[in-house]
């Protein structure tokens, strides 16, 4: 069984940002692991100089690829819809499917 991570990454315009991540923190985050399909999310701010807005990434580690695409299925479309009627085009993002290879930890 192959494990992935799930990751969208998205600007978010300086006007809305705190009312982005707090959305994500209280709703989207907790829908999307609520679904059953993710083991895990982790919320990350891209460091940077940024064009406009902020960067951030989001990464949802689903144990099994038919998990992920049983997301795509069943709720993909309704959970991004959600995040384009709230936030339209203060929030533009974009999605990378990576498989995990190998899995390190610096404890012994």
């Amino acid at each position: 069984m192959t494990a992935v991570i799930y990751n969208v990454t998205i600007n978010v315009s300086d006007s809305r940002v705190d009312e982005w991540l707090s959305w994500m923190r209280q709703e989207h985050i907790p829908a999307m692991l609520s679904t059953g399909l993710f083991s895990n999310a982790t919320l990350v701010k891209v460091i940077g100089v940024e064009q406009g807005g902020k960067t951030f990434a989001v990464q949802y580690r689903s144990d099994s690829m038919q998990d992920y695409e049983r997301y795509e299925e069943e709720h993909a479309q309704k959970i991004q819809a959600r995040s384009a009627e709230l936030f339209g085009e203060d929030a533009h993002s974009f999605r990378t499917l990576l498989e995990i290879m190998d899995s390190f930890s610096g404890a012994q």
